[in-house]
């Protein structure tokens, strides 16, 4: 054991222990004393996380633990060696994503980042209001996990690691008091207002003077709670702004607060002058109001990404001894390994990515891809990690670590979404700090006008000014709107990689696809059967199928996939040989059948075959001795939403482009059947970054649709782009947006969803704005007093919310696939 420590002081720090009260924690089985709280709290916590070894490999006592200078104890088990791995990225940097608890508006966003972004080491910063997460990255070398979260500790926010279960409990706990604050200032208002309505209607002089004082003493107790209590979060936010010498939103609300309720208690005490109890309580009811509703918002924004947070159960029915035993032990779902068997019941999620291996199920995976409809899956398939069993019990084979799985996969693509910003939300943010400067400047030179001009109303007026300023809206205006329109999307299988999508989108010239996997579905269907003798077409196909049966070739599987839908009776093939790049033969009935290209079936048949193969067709023929049966014409099945795609965009006056790798037949051959006008086979991966960089130079913005994997060059390229994402691919795509779904149209649907977000984005600035641009002066002038001044604060940021709020009720599936004239299997 750690030989530093000497029994008269603190185990953890080394400072004396007091001289009564010792705190006690078991480290290797000793009870070790502790010096104070703090000490035994980064004590216990380090024995709770496995890390005893820390005790007793130290060569030094950690001096920062001092409590009167230095870090909080707990703050520096984030640096040892063991806990700080969570957040390596390289051998010189590392990050994190953390959750900000104390956010009360957009504004905050703006100082936490500034202040990060002092720090050194610190390499890149960025917090999501919507989500209040914090995504920081820093250089190993230079800057400690723990320096990071003091940081933020230092201008009054608590950040730790990011954690599901421990931001959704800090969410509640924040709408609670929230909402405590928000009913003790509506109680205090309704209160005083009842002994401010007969000051006003009493205005004649025919209330007693003693009463009328007695009615301001208690219109002041009444409102004593609503600034010292529900105010909180607007002084707090004020004060953290004025020890980072910078001026934020909640500056001049606390101003104003302060102000009028200060001119009020002068009044009071005097017995003479005008008091404000009755603006204060309003402005202070309404303005929690409009944060309330910005809270509920924040947490809808979020709501679809929270539900992929829970999505993994924590705990998985392992099946240790299958197939011989189907016994379950309950494990932690982290502690799954590659092989392992587990048992799902229905009703249950699926603890990692495996494959089926007994029983046949419908599986929900609508937060995976958007898709509401069931899918049936059976022995055999695969499955992804976060998907529903609703229909039978299954047992899978893990297949992926629970930390590699599709969704973990897909968190990972999540956390990356949200770590920057369009440059709209950036301009807005910017103008909002300026806004609050040059409104205190004017405010001053409003009181001083009036001072000079009218005493009486300069104290008011001034008050207004502050109050009336609605810096809030400005700055609420993008990042909310970005939020619910993401939200949208996340539900509909569309994930936001970078930021600036939506800002871009809408504002392309030319659209170009890749083929194979995006405009058609990555795998070979049976497109039509041909026949030359008198057999008819679904019986060949049978026979097609029999021979096909147990091969893996992906014409096989196309075969025995269109054979499925014929409905007639199974055909048995028996001694099946397969000829390596030729085909395959066997006995049907005792009969003899060759399926494969020409010139092997030719050999059986005895006599060759002259006919026309229509462009991007691969023909597989059918013969026996003497007699060629079929010919079956199979291709790439074109995804059955791919010409609605095509021609939402060619309406919208956007030039569609196809670029693929496949010889120029066989794409000029999609291109025709879906009315794209250009169309380049044969290219190379760095053939088609060269064409899109050269649209880009001569004007063009640029969306390009691709694979996620071998388009990786051209996707980073492109102004905008999106992949068409499926398990292993998550972790390696390289477009800005990945497509969780498999309909193509939800290109579609994001281009419309981003067009309408434009719009309510330019609606909110400009609303923010105007609301400004007149109620200021109107408030300057004398036009507004201090109540009204809230009422209108509180409706100009609650209409911005509201607006942003419509995003999510954007129509779903907008474009709906029509049957596929390609993707139909076999057409007899």
């Amino acid at each position: 054991m750690d030989m530093l420590a000497q029994v008269h002081d603190c185990y953890h720090c080394g400072l004396p222990l007091p001289a009564a009260g010792a705190w006690k924690v078991q480290i290797g089985g000793v009870a070790r004393a502790m010096c104070c709280p703090g000490c035994e709290a980064a004590a216990q916590a380090i024995v709770d996380m496995g890390l005893e070894d820390y005790y007793r490999t130290r060569s030094a006592f950690a001096s920062t633990v001092d409590r009167q200078t230095l870090l909080p104890p707990e703050l520096l088990l984030y640096d040892l060696p063991d806990a700080q791995q969570q957040f390596d990225l390289d051998a010189e940097s590392a990050e994190a994503t953390l959750t900000v608890e104390g956010i009360r508006c957009a504004a905050c966003v703006w100082l936490i980042e500034r202040r990060l972004a002092r720090v050194p080491g610190v390499l890149a910063v960025n917090l999501n209001v919507a989500t209040e997460r914090l995504y920081v990255r820093w250089s190993k070398s230079s800057c400690k996990p723990s320096t990071v979260l003091q940081a933020v500790r230092d201008i009054g926010y608590a950040a730790y690691p990011y954690d599901a279960e421990r931001h959704e409990a800090q969410l509640r706990r924040a709408g609670k008091t929230l909402f405590r604050q928000l009913f003790v200032a509506g109680l205090s208002m309704m209160q005083v207002m009842m002994y401010a309505v007969p000051a006003y209607i009493a205005d004649d002089g025919t209330l007693d003077a003693d009463m009328a004082g007695l009615m301001r003493w208690a219109s002041l107790l009444l409102t004593i709670p609503a600034v010292c209590y529900s105010a909180l979060p607007f002084f707090r936010g004020a004060y953290g702004y004025l020890r980072q010498r910078t001026l934020g939103m909640d500056v001049p609300v606390a101003l104003g607060i302060a102000a009028a309720f200060g001119a009020s208690v002068l009044a009071v005490w005097r017995g003479s002058g005008e008091v404000y109890f009755d603006s204060v309580t309003m402005f202070i009811f309404l303005l929690l109001c409009s944060r309330y509703l910005e809270l509920v918002a924040r947490r809808k924004a979020a709501g679809a990404v929270e539900k992929l947070q829970h999505a993994l159960p924590a705990s998985a029915a392992r099946m240790p001894a299958y197939p011989g035993n189907h016994q379950v032990d309950v494990v932690a779902a982290a502690q799954l390994r590659e092989g392992d068997y587990i048992l799902v019941k229905p009703g249950e999620a699926i603890p990692a990515d495996g494959e089926i291996v007994a029983g046949e199920s419908s599986l929900d995976m609508s937060l995976l891809t958007g898709e509401s409809a069931a899918m049936r899956k059976g022995q055999g398939d695969q499955v992804p990690g976060g998907a529903i069993n609703i229909a039978q019990v299954i047992v899978l084979r893990v297949s992926k670590l629970a930390a590699d799985s599709t969704l973990a996969s897909l968190l990972k693509l999540i956390e990356r979404a949200g770590n920057g910003k369009p440059r709209i939300a950036l301009w807005a943010d910017s103008v909002a700090s300026w806004f609050v400067a040059a409104l205190l400047l004017f405010a001053i030179a409003v009181f001083a006008f009036w001072q000079w001009h009218d005493p009486a109303r300069a104290w008011p007026i001034a008050i207004a000014v502050l109050v009336v300023s609605c810096p809030c809206a400005l700055s609420l205006a993008t990042p909310t709107a970005l939020a619910a329109a993401t939200d949208r999307l996340v539900r509909q299988g569309v994930l936001l990689v970078q930021p600036h999508v939506l800002e871009v989108l809408h504002r392309t010239t030319h659209i170009v696809f890749d083929k194979t996997g995006t405009l058609t579905v990555g795998k070979p269907a049976l497109q039509k059967v041909l026949t030359f003798d008198e057999m008819e077409s679904a019986a060949c196909l049978q026979f097609a199928a029999a021979l096909e049966a147990n091969s893996a070739h992906p014409l096989a599987q196309a075969i025995v996939a269109a054979a499925d839908l014929t409905l007639l009776p199974e055909v048995i093939a028996d001694e099946v040989v397969t000829q390596a790049g030729q085909g395959l033969e066997g006995l049907v009935d005792g009969i003899p059948y060759r399926l494969g290209n020409a010139a092997y079936v030719a050999e059986l048949t005895g006599s060759s075959i002259q006919d026309q193969v229509p462009a991007g067709m691969t023909p597989v023929y059918l013969g026996c001795s003497g007699t060629w049966l079929a010919r079956f014409d199979l291709a790439d099945a074109i995804r059955s939403d791919a010409q609605q795609v095509v021609q939402h965009f060619q309406k919208l006056g956007k030039q569609v482009i196809l670029l693929s790798g496949d010889q120029q037949a066989v794409a000029q051959y999609v291109a025709d059947r879906l009315g794209i006008r250009v169309a380049h086979g044969g290219c190379l991966p760095e053939q088609k970054l060269a064409y899109v960089q050269q649209l880009q130079q001569q004007g063009a913005m640029v969306a390009m649709v691709g694979d996620g994997i071998n388009d990786a060059a051209v996707l980073r390229a492109a102004d905008v782009s999106f992949a068409m994402g499926s398990g292993a691919e998550l972790a390696q795509t390289h477009a800005d947006t990945v497509l969780l779904s498999p309909r193509l149209s939800a290109i579609a649907d994001t281009a419309e969803l981003a067009a309408r977000t434009m719009r309510v984005i330019r609606q909110n600035l400009g609303w923010a704005t105007a609301y400004n641009l007149i109620a200021i002066p109107a408030a300057a002038i004398g036009w507004i007093n201090p109540w009204m001044s809230g009422v209108g604060m509180s409706l100009s940021s609650a209409l911005v919310v509201l607006n942003a709020l419509r995003l999510r009720r954007v129509s779903r599936l907008r474009f709906k696939p029509e049957p596929a004239r390609l993707a139909r299997p076999l057409r007899v």
